[in-house]
Formats: C-alpha cells, sequence, structure tokens
C-alpha cells in the first residue's frame, strides 16, 4: 500500500505540472473567458459545435461569442485541473484509511485537498469575475502552492528513512528557506504582471526603453471596476512600472537563490544534498537565460510559456533542497 501511495503522490505531482503548465498557456493565449461560465461551457460539458448548440449559447450568454479555440484550450485545462481534483481526493481518503501508517502523512494529504477545493473555487471565481487581477494571481499563487506541497508528500514518501547523518544541513536549511521565500514573492510578483497584462509594456534591456514612466506611487494602483479585466485595464505607467519590479526583483533572486545555493553545495558532504543544490544553481541560470531572451525576442508566447514552467520546476528543486536541508 505505501509503494501504491508513493507513486499516486508522484502521478499527482506530475498531473500539478502540466495543470499549471496548461494554466499558464491559457492565460497566455487569452483563452481565460473562453468558456464564460463554469464549471461547463455556455452549459455544455464540451465546447458548442453543433449549430443548435452554438445558438443556444448565444440565447444564454448573449454577450459572448463562442470562439471554439479559445473554448477548447479553457476546456482542456478544466478537464485536467478536476483529474487532478480527484487523484488528490483518493491521495487524503488512502492517507486517512490507513493513518495508523507512519509513512503516510495525513496531515499534509488533507491539506492539499482543502487547498485544492479553495482552487476550484478561484477557478470559478476567475472566470464569473471576468479576470479580476487579485483572483487571477491568486489562482496561478495556488496552483504553484498545490505542485509546492505534492511534490513535499512524494518526497516524504520516497526518502521517509534519508537522513543526513549529522550534516550541517540544519543550518543550510533556514538559508534555503529564505531563499525560497525570495523565489515565491518572485512567483508573485510574476503572476501580478501576467493577470495585469503588463509583459509588452516594457521592452528593451537591461532595464524598459521607456523607463522614464516608471512610478512608486503608480504601484498602488488597483485595477478600478470593470465589466471585464481582458487584456488589463490599468494605465501604462503602472503596468511598467510592475515590470520593472519583476526584473529588478528577478535579479535579487538571481543573486540571493544562486548564493544560498552554492554556498550549501560547498559546505555540504552529503550527496543529495549537494546534487538538490546544483539542480537549483542550473535551473535559476536557464530561467533567467530564458527571461532576457523572452524580452530580446519581444514576449513570444511558447518561450514565454516555458518561462512559466520553468518557474514551476524551479520552486520544484529548491522545495527538495529544503527537503533534504531539514533531514
Amino acid at each position: 500500500m505505501t509503494r501504491r501511495f508513493k507513486y499516486i503522490a508522484l502521478f499527482a505531482s506530475l498531473l500539478a505540472a502540466l495543470v499549471v503548465t496548461l494554466g499558464a498557456y491559457t492565460r497566455l493565449s487569452h483563452a481565460g473567458l473562453g468558456c464564460p461560465d463554469w464549471p461547463g461551457c455556455y452549459g455544455f460539458l464540451t465546447v458548442p459545435n453543433e449549430h443548435h448548440e452554438i445558438s443556444a449559447a448565444h440565447d444564454a450568454f448573449p454577450g459572448s461569442q463562442v470562439e471554439p479555440k479559445k473554448a477548447w484550450i479553457e476546456m482542456v485545462h478544466r478537464y485536467f485541473a478536476g483529474s487532478l481534483g480527484i487523484v488528490i481526493l483518493v491521495l487524503a481518503g488512502l492517507a486517512v484509511m490507513t493513518k495508523a501508517s507512519h509513512t503516510k502523512p495525513v496531515k499534509l494529504s488533507l491539506t492539499i485537498l482543502v487547498l485544492v477545493v479553495f482552487q476550484a473555487l478561484l477557478g470559478m471565481w476567475t472566470v464569473t469575475l471576468n479576470l479580476q487581477p487579485v483572483i487571477v494571481m491568486g489562482h496561478l499563487l495556488g496552483g504553484f502552492a498545490i505542485l509546492s506541497l505534492l511534490t513535499l508528500l512524494y518526497l516524504r514518501l520516497k526518502y521517509a528513512s534519508y537522513s543526513t547523518l549529522g550534516d550541517n544541513a540544519q543550518q543550510s536549511r533556514r538559508w534555503v528557506l529564505f531563499a525560497l521565500g525570495i523565489l515565491i514573492l518572485q512567483i508573485a510578483l510574476g503572476g501580478w504582471l501576467a493577470a495585469n497584462y503588463a509583459a509588452p509594456h516594457c521592452p528593451g534591456l537591461p532595464l524598459c526603453s521607456n523607463i522614464e514612466l516608471f512610478s512608486i506611487e503608480s504601484l498602488f494602483h488597483l485595477p478600478a471596476s470593470s465589466a471585464t479585466y481582458e487584456y488589463g485595464v490599468l494605465p501604462f505607467e503602472t503596468r511598467l512600472s510592475i515590470h520593472v519590479v519583476h526584473r529588478v526583483w528577478a535579479v535579487v533572486t538571481v543573486c540571493a537563490l544562486g548564493l544560498v545555493a552554492w554556498r550549501v553545495w560547498r559546505a555540504s558532504s552529503d550527496a543529495k544534498i549537494k546534487q538538490a543544490a546544483q539542480w537549483v544553481l542550473m535551473l535559476l541560470l536557464l530561467q533567467f537565460t530564458v527571461g532576457v531572451a523572452i524580452v530580446h525576442w519581444q514576449f513570444p508566447l511558447l518561450l514565454t510559456l516555458f518561462h512559466n514552467f520553468m518557474a514551476a520546476m524551479l520552486l520544484i528543486a529548491t522545495v527538495r533542497l529544503s527537503y533534504f536541508c531539514s533531514k
């Protein structure tokens, strides 16, 4: 049973990574409102394609235009997200039924289940509130949180008997957790940037070519009430300022996380910790390179999607390093 539980946790982690990536693609392809209702699409379980279905969709949602491509992107994301929810429910059920076994973290499994229910609500509000940026950013962070906790669950199951045997890992863990906090803040800034469609508002390297429009005061402007927030409603200078902060904090993240991972790699004599630190360093370098390339080539969709995927992989790698340092 323990082996089966571990494999289900691994499958859930991989599925969560796919769901996060599909969510990013939905957002980047402007398909977030491809279906104006939730959890179905224009009242159907699939995208309406028959003439009578499209007519019914227009009658039910007179202000919406059925766009099959965007609708399918949104629905595929929902299908996979729903499947992930079912797998997490199975994990929680197995953990509760075998709670006498210390190899199955019951509290962590139930926490993930509660989080995925709240994530589903955020997904609904994302649509019903027409891409309200605070909700969109919360939905993005929820996806990353579920992915991180599922990874932690799998690590606990796979390395239940693993120990660093007196390595100075405990001291290193404090520094890793500090760097992890910096990385999470960078991911949140990226989510706020994406939710407000601020990426193209800051062309040029290393700072925006129109950096004179940067304003600290504008950063505190929240989106005004609007019928829809698709494509963003904040002023140009506010979105530019959001992007500048994301870039500056990216440099802070690279320096802090890179320094911590390098110090942990040098100080540790444990092979798993050294390998985990190497993964963080490699992914960090790749992620920074991809970020620069995105701006240089003016925000191509697939490269930007890869940037989102790499953020998830870097987060997982840092969680893994933190876990090994805590053993």
